[in-house]
């Protein structure tokens, strides 16, 4: 009779603690899943390491919007989302040495400013100023179908060349790079 109460005891005990983490395991999973993209261009490895915010119903970017217009953002989510180049590039006509750096935006209706800093592993906020820049570009933005989840891909590669999106809401903003000579 001791030795049923035990096991039924322990079996007890056993579902408490897979239950106890299991709930753990919940409260650990963040709202903004990390996300990463890489793709070979030439010989160069570009790579993105992202997480990926949820648009939920909200109104995304410019007045009233989760990212105003005018103010230095980061693409991303929790970590700022980085970017590694293993060679040099041309990023819309401009060279950025290779290395590892980390996104910044400064979004408009019109024209968005991508920044590539010097400061990686630093949180998305706040930006860490432009004495960190390493590169800042002008890009258009288009117009696409809603993207629930951020995310960053390659939808064009050719020999030497690649396009880069950022993808959040119906905003698109691509980025044209190619490796250097």
């Amino acid at each position: 009779m001791t030795l049923r109460r035990i096991g039924i005891a322990g079996a007890a005990a056993a579902v408490l603690l897979v239950a106890s983490a299991g709930e753990a395991c919940a409260q650990r999973v963040r709202r903004s899943q990390h996300g990463t993209v890489s793709q070979t261009v030439a010989a160069t490895e570009v790579s993105v390491s992202y997480n990926r915010p949820v648009a939920r119903g909200r109104t995304l970017f410019g007045p009233g919007g989760v990212v105003p217009y005018g103010r230095p953002w980061c693409p991303g989510a929790d970590d700022a989302t980085s970017v590694q180049f293993s060679d040099d590039v041309v990023i819309e006509g401009q060279e950025l040495a290779a290395g590892r750096y980390t996104l910044w935006a400064i979004p408009d209706a019109q024209e968005w400013v991508v920044i590539f800093s010097t400061a990686v592993d630093v949180w998305h906020t706040p930006y860490p100023g432009e004495a960190r820049d390493a590169l800042r570009i002008r890009v258009t933005p288009t117009a696409g179908e809603h993207m629930e989840a951020m995310a960053y891909y390659f939808p064009e590669v050719g020999p030497d060349t690649a396009t880069l999106r950022f993808h959040w809401g119906t905003v698109v903003v691509p980025i044209h790079l190619r490796v250097a000579s």
